[in-house]
């Protein structure tokens, strides 16, 4: 079967077969007509928009565990959906995400500034650091998200679920609501910003660039733009913390910055806030969001969690199994030549992690992995990753989900979608996973 896939006109640079040594050398192909056949030898063309991502990447994993994919801005990588070399890829030492050491074409300057991913892979923290650099970074943001700090905010995000609730119940019974909008979205944002100290008159302006950092589909203009407007506003964040500290994440930061016995820098404390903001909001926010739709989409589940047959934290990891927050996360880059099954990637050649496929894979999760079961006993997931780079803020956004479900249908038993799953959309980019707009009746 020939797939068909339109694509705009795009240079297509490959990974090491050119792209990582010199730009002599490097191997390009323009695609020339606005609209080009691809046969099933060719690369699948990710949609920046994700506007299909779970459709997209049975297409990729349909060309095996390892296969090789094109990237928004016509970078080749190698797209990695298997759930066992996926693990062997974040857990070795084959790989970095440090594209400053190892991906050659970034750091002779042939990825250029409209490279739709840059955001993602030039900001320096522990999100794109490799080896003892990754730990030295870690060292200094693990202390905000160990168990105690985490179960020591239970009382307030349970406090801001009860606020938010009682907002919604104040909506007229007969019109939708928009549910990611008035209780998805503003439930994270409220914790991250308490934890990091942000006032309020930046709340507003950071929650506008998060939103732009994970749209793939801006221009390279209105991509710098956003980039430089979010450091510009976390530089602010901490010029008003070094006045007026108090008992969060930057003020602490701050402290180690201006400490000489400590190894962080003024510009490694703004790269950590950028992952810190972008990491900790978003995918919380798609968490809780594709939570309230599956429940909604199986009202069996939802009525068996709320009379306590079935557990709240069931339900959450079987949502992170099922629709993890990331769908890709970009990028990594081959430290050697190595092969893992069939495929030989070479030095220098950027790799795509996929944990929405990895999480449904068969050979893991047998016949039921496509479907949503919180009843299943496999609990195993890669939600927030694996190995080193695995996210230390994963106990915070599970508490968060744990505190706000409930919340909410145990106030709203008979919420349900407003639409038609087909209307709902999905947030722009092929790197978050969650939906545009969420509308319930919630009475």
């Amino acid at each position: 079967m020939v797939e068909t896939k339109c694509v705009s006109p795009v240079t297509v640079v490959s990974g090491s077969r050119g792209i990582g040594h010199s730009p002599a050398s490097a191997h390009r192909f323009t695609v020339r007509s606005e609209f080009r056949m691809y046969t099933h030898e060719d690369p699948v063309v990710i949609d920046p928009e994700g506007s299909d991502i779970q459709g997209e990447i049975r297409r990729i994993r349909e060309r095996g565990p390892v296969t090789e994919v094109v990237l928004p801005g016509g970078v080749r990588a190698w797209s990695v959906t298997g759930a066992a070399e996926l693990e062997r890829i974040l857990s070795g030492s084959e790989v970095s995400k440090d594209p400053h050491q190892h991906w050659p074409a970034f750091r002779n300057g042939e990825i250029g500034q409209d490279f739709p991913l840059l955001n993602w892979v030039n900001t320096r923290s522990m999100f794109t650091a490799y080896g003892s650099e990754h730990r030295r970074l870690r060292n200094f943001v693990a202390p905000a998200f160990t168990n105690r700090r985490t179960s020591a905010l239970e009382p307030r995000i349970r406090g801001i679920a009860n606020d938010l609730v009682r907002g919604l119940d104040a909506a007229p019974a007969s019109e939708p609501v928009n549910i990611r909008e008035h209780f998805a979205y503003p439930l994270p944002l409220r914790v991250i910003n308490e934890l990091l100290g942000v006032p309020e008159h930046l709340v507003g302006p950071l929650r506008k660039c998060v939103d732009g950092i994970f749209d793939i589909g801006l221009s390279e203009a209105e991509a710098v733009a956003n980039y430089e407007e979010m450091i510009g506003l976390l530089q602010t964040l901490v010029a008003y913390r070094r006045e007026s500290p108090g008992e969060d994440m930057t003020s602490t930061l701050i402290f180690h910055v201006d400490d000489p016995a400590k190894d962080f820098s003024a510009h490694e404390l703004v790269g950590t806030l950028y992952l810190t903001v972008n990491a900790g909001h978003e995918t919380t926010v798609d968490l809780i969001d594709q939570s309230i739709y599956l429940l909604l989409s199986n009202p069996d589940y939802l009525a068996a969690a709320l009379d306590g047959r079935l557990s709240w934290t069931d339900v959450i990891e079987e949502v992170l199994r099922f629709e993890p927050s990331i769908a890709h996360a970009p990028l990594r880059y081959a430290v050697r030549d190595f092969s893992i099954g069939d495929v030989t990637i070479a030095e220098g050649d950027p790799i795509l992690s996929c944990p929405a496929d990895a999480n449904r894979d068969p050979e893991i999760y047998g016949e039921s992995a496509v479907r949503f079961d919180p009843t299943r006993t496999n609990k195993g997931h890669m939600a927030f990753g694996y190995g080193a780079h695995r996210c230390p803020g994963a106990p915070l956004a599970r508490l968060e989900a744990l505190l706000a479900l409930p919340t909410l249908f145990q106030r709203f038993p008979h919420m349900r979608l407003a639409v038609s799953p087909e209307e709902l959309g999905t947030v722009p980019g092929f790197i978050a996973n969650g939906h545009d707009r969420l509308p319930v009746f919630l009475k």
